[in-house]
């Protein structure tokens, strides 16, 4: 079934206009001949970012928007209700695409159409060596099962904001992001399937992550994820995998296994360091340098207990505490 689809391209930033910069150069250098457009929000920086847009202005169908901070789901929603495009695909500020990223995308659309799309992140060979650990420990099967790479194409995937791709028709149903400041795209797509909306992986529309740049904020990241998922559980039942406590099984298992060390059994930390030494190996071998396979140890262990820690937390708040959701994890739905 043929369809005209004209792109969208949402971008919000914030406090981020180097990023935006080159993440527009990489736009501009796409090898695609179809209709697209670029919805620059900037999201009430500091430093704005308009020069930057007035810089591609004559490069690109470009459309850039300032206004108050309101978080990063509020800016894409205001960027979809301007967009002229049938088809919005959204981006993070910090993201480069290969120049084949558009047509890839038209070309899965064209052949298999659904009402949205998710897609994975890699790393750039220009990223440093912390970006690329960081990579890893998102992306490697021996670390979240292959959670955003060519593994999801074998289940059901749920879309991620710095790399999906919503329909008009999607959006005005759905009404957008929620009113949330944590796993706001988590929470699209549930009620995207709630209502029905089909949805797919592509794998070869992968756009290179910059992620956080430093272990500090990469474990106050992954902390929020895990935080966050026990309250989109309990929205969404349907949701709940077993696989979501594992990093937290991790954090007990690791620190039982230093308490039994002291007592000398050395079994289970032996266990928990043959696992290390696995990662090394194979991110080693993946970015072909034994530091990044180093480096690709510690960003595990931080995402293992950043994760870990702020789901216990959460559960704790509310199955012990009986907190509600806003007092349980208040920055999940305010600043």
């Amino acid at each position: 079934m043929s369809r005209d689809l004209h792109f969208s391209l949402i971008i919000p930033v914030y406090n981020r206009k180097d990023e935006l910069q080159e993440l527009l150069h990489t736009v501009v250098n796409q090898n695609f001949n179809g209709q697209f457009e670029v919805i620059v929000i900037d999201d009430g920086s500091a430093d704005p970012s308009k020069e930057v847009a007035i810089y591609f202005s004559d490069k690109l169908n470009l459309h850039y928007y300032f206004k108050e901070n309101s978080g990063p789901g509020d800016s894409r929603n205001f960027g979809m209700k301007m967009a002229k495009g049938n088809y919005f695909i959204v981006l993070d500020s910090d993201c480069l695409l290969p120049e084949n990223y558009l047509s890839t995308v038209s070309k899965v659309l064209e052949k298999n159409y659904t009402d949205a799309f998710g897609a994975p992140d890699t790393a750039h060979p220009s990223f440093s060596r912390i970006q690329k650990a960081i990579n890893f420990s998102m992306t490697s099967f021996i670390t979240t099962g292959g959670l955003r790479n060519e593994e999801s194409k074998n289940r059901k995937f749920q879309l991620r904001s710095f790399n999906m791709g919503i329909s008009k028709t999607v959006f005005e149903k759905t009404g957008g992001f929620a009113n949330q400041y944590i796993g706001e795209d988590i929470e699209l797509t549930m009620r995207i399937w709630n209502m029905g909306f089909t949805t797919q992986f592509i794998p070869d529309a992968f756009v290179y992550h910059k992620r956080r740049t430093n272990f500090r904020q990469f474990y106050k990241q992954t902390n929020n994820f895990g935080a966050a998922r026990p309250i989109l559980n309990e929205l969404y039942p349907n949701s709940k995998k077993i696989t979501y406590w594992f990093p937290s099984f991790f954090v007990i298992f690791f620190i039982i296994s230093m308490v039994l060390f002291f007592f000398g059994i050395g079994l289970p930390l032996k266990i928990i360091l043959g696992y290390l030494i696995l990662v090394l190996i194979d991110s080693t071998f993946e970015n072909r340098s034994l530091l990044t396979g180093l480096l690709s140890i510690v960003s595990t262990l931080i995402q293992f207990f950043g994760y870990g820690i702020g789901f216990l937390r959460t559960m704790f708040r509310k199955k012990i505490l009986s907190q509600n959701n806003m007092t349980a994890f208040p920055k999940m739905f305010s600043k």
